[in-house]
């Protein structure tokens, strides 16, 4: 990329993000209701994704697989702005200015983990308001007292009874799950990258918009799938920790997540595995695409050579 790229780094992140809520959030849906759900110590609810999908699509129409829709987009947009941006800007700098050639670890996972850290912050309380909306569909146990109806209501109540810190739990699983997430993410997304042009170009394939899109879409896809493989059953441990209406319910997702694998084995720490791995191609896959064409519109130059 060009040294004096700057904010255009962020623009192009923040589009992505966009892309990436549009196309993934009915999977994440799904994702939330099984982690809730299919955990609880008294049962399973769903027997897999797609009866969870069609149950939700009975009883509350497509409207209920965007449930949580708004802070999910104002906290992606935000989100994937900084992220793209600040890997961006890192790598360059710790690669002395240049953005090209074999990628170098050394620079991609300290830069990719960092940007996670940060938009941890930001994701942490987006995703509580989230979870605690996709939650209250119509297989919810919650009290119909406790229901919110849109976003700001549920900050507000959040705040009210749980106090300002109330809206960042979670926040120590987050930092992981991004930390090592968009580790496992960028680093499978260079080398994918990196290896797919390479041998397009033994093969003496031109650059075109669309071969660019084509290796634009597996990296993305295999680095979303690599990465949710990876931090999985860290959100599970999330999602349960932000939803649970138990004040005592321990904050620590080893611990969580240990007394899941008692009852459930390794298949419960990765709940929702299915919508995950299905929304993660391409969700992950659009967001790439989306980045690198608007990099590419912004002036912002990635060399292979």
């Amino acid at each position: 990329m060009e040294g004096n790229s700057g904010y255009k780094d962020y623009v192009a992140g923040l589009t992505a993000g966009i892309a990436m809520v549009v196309t993934g959030h009915p999977f994440d849906t799904v994702k939330v209701k099984l982690q809730i759900h299919n955990t609880e110590a008294h049962g399973i609810q769903y027997k897999n994704g797609l009866h969870c999908a069609a149950r939700i699509l009975k009883t509350e129409g497509v409207k209920g697989l965007y449930r949580g829709a708004t802070s999910s987009f104002i906290g992606m947009a935000f989100e994937s702005s900084l992220v793209f941006g600040i890997y961006s800007q890192t790598k360059l700098l710790l690669q002395g200015g240049s953005d090209g050639g074999k990628p170098q670890p050394q620079a991609i996972v300290p830069s990719a983990a960092f940007g996670g850290a940060i938009i941890s912050f930001i994701l942490c309380p987006s995703e509580l308001l989230k979870c605690r909306m996709q939650v209250q569909g119509a297989d919810s146990v919650v009290l119909s007292s406790s229901r919110y109806g849109g976003p700001l209501e549920c900050a507000l109540k959040t705040v009210k009874y749980e106090g300002i810190t109330g809206i960042f739990r979670g926040g120590f699983t987050t930092l992981l799950r991004e930390s090592i997430g968009n580790a496992v993410f960028f680093s499978t997304y260079e080398y994918v990258r990196y290896h797919l042009h390479l041998q397009l170009k033994d093969a003496s394939f031109e650059s075109s918009q669309l071969t660019d899109v084509g290796v634009g879409i597996m990296s993305g896809g295999l680095g979303g799938i690599a990465c949710w493989t990876a931090v999985l059953p860290l959100d599970v441990a999330k999602t349960i920790i932000q939803t649970t209406p138990e004040k005592n319910q321990t904050r620590n997702p080893f611990l969580i997540l240990q007394s899941i694998y008692a009852r459930s084995g390794l298949r419960g720490c990765y709940t929702g595995l299915g919508p995950t791995i299905v929304r993660a191609f391409p969700a992950n896959a659009a967001a790439i695409v989306t980045w690198e064409l608007s990099a590419k519109l912004l002036g912002i130059k990635r060399d292979l050579n």
